[in-house]
C-alpha cells in the first residue's frame, strides 16, 4: 500500500498547487513590472500597506535577509514610495511605512492581479471558506483561527 505521501491523489494535489503557485507568482512578477518594481519590492511594498514594519520583522516575514530587505526598502525609498520612520514605542527602531504614492501603487498592483481573483470567483462563499482553512490547515493554523 502507498504511503499517504505517495499515493496518486496526494501527488495530483501537490502538483495542482505547484501549478497555481507557479501562475500566481508569473502573474504577480508581470504586475508587479507593470508598476516598475521587481516581485521584492512589490511583495516588502504590499507588506507594508498591511502596518509598517522594521527591517528585521519584514525579513521575517520573507524568509530572507535583513540586508537584503534594507537594498530594497532603500530603492523603494528612492522611488518615492517608502519612508523610514522612528518606532514610537522604541525610537532607536526604525519602520519602513509605505507614503501615498507607494500605498498608491500597491493598491493598483493588488487590483490589477486577476489571476487569483477569477478562478476564486468561481467558487461560492462556502468554497472559499472551505478552502481558505484547508489552506490555513495545512499551514498548521488551525480553523479556529480563521474564522476572524
Amino acid at each position: 500500500m502507498a504511503s499517504p505521501r505517495s499515493d496518486p491523489l496526494t501527488r495530483e494535489v501537490v502538483d495542482l498547487i505547484g501549478a497555481v503557485v507557479a501562475r500566481y507568482h508569473a502573474e504577480y512578477e508581470q504586475a508587479a513590472a507593470e508598476q516598475a518594481l521587481t516581485a521584492a519590492q512589490a511583495k516588502v511594498l504590499g507588506l507594508l500597506t498591511a502596518e509598517a514594519l522594521p527591517m528585521r520583522r519584514i525579513a521575517e516575514k520573507l524568509t530572507c535577509e535583513p540586508s537584503n530587505v534594507t537594498g530594497i526598502v532603500d530603492r523603494l525609498e528612492a522611488r518615492g514610495l517608502v519612508e523610514r520612520r522612528a518606532d514610537p514605542q522604541d525610537r532607536r527602531v526604525k519602520l519602513a511605512a509605505p507614503t501615498e504614492e507607494g500605498a498608491s501603487t500597491a493598491g493598483r498592483l493588488r487590483d490589477s492581479l486577476e489571476f487569483a481573483r477569477e478562478p476564486l470567483a468561481q467558487l461560492s462563499p462556502d468554497e472559499r471558506r472551505v478552502l481558505r482553512d484547508l489552506l490555513k490547515r495545512m499551514l498548521g493554523d488551525g480553523p479556529e483561527r480563521s474564522q476572524r
